[in-house]
């Protein structure tokens, strides 16, 4: 193919995709039944990384990280028709958190090592925990419990 897709023509494509009449596949997911595919696909960028660190060949790894970059799009678009929030929305909300964990980069503060930086990112990840309650801390925990047993259950 000779045409160059931009982010917004790619996002484009799988809001077609779920269109009227676009693909019945892609128009019957949610958010529940892509999270194998979600799974899968994380789990196939992993193996290209390692096929890349062995052979050099980077032409798989190209291709996983574009089929996950189809499991974030297609997500934003189920969530941006129930009207939750829009691609432009995590786009922004990413941008702010790693300006916010990166204080040594973006603002006066200073780390001169990898250490230094993670210690930092745990801090700054424990103050933005503080204003949530302490239901939705209990609620993410028991999410993130579940979401773990599903991928070990989905990769054996």
């Amino acid at each position: 193919m000779d045409k160059q897709y931009s982010f917004d023509d790619y996002c484009r494509i799988i809001a077609r995709l779920r269109s009227k009449d676009g693909c019945p596949w892609d128009r019957e997911q949610t958010h529940d039944s892509l999270k194998s595919c979600l799974i899968n696909e994380s789990a196939e960028v992993l193996a290209a990384i390692d096929i890349y660190n062995e052979t050099g060949d980077s032409e798989n790894l190209c291709e996983e990280l574009g089929d996950l970059l189809l499991q974030v799009v297609l997500h934003t678009q189920i969530a941006s028709e129930e009207g939750l929030f829009s691609i432009e929305d995590v786009i922004q909300r990413a941008g702010e958190k790693m300006i916010r964990r990166h204080p040594h980069v973006f603002a006066s503060e200073n780390a001169g090592t990898s250490a230094e930086v993670l210690v930092k990112w745990e801090d700054i990840k424990k103050m933005e925990k503080q204003g949530k309650s302490i239901e939705t801390e209990e609620i993410q925990k028991r999410a993130l419990t579940k979401a773990k047993a599903e991928m070990a259950q989905y990769l054996l």
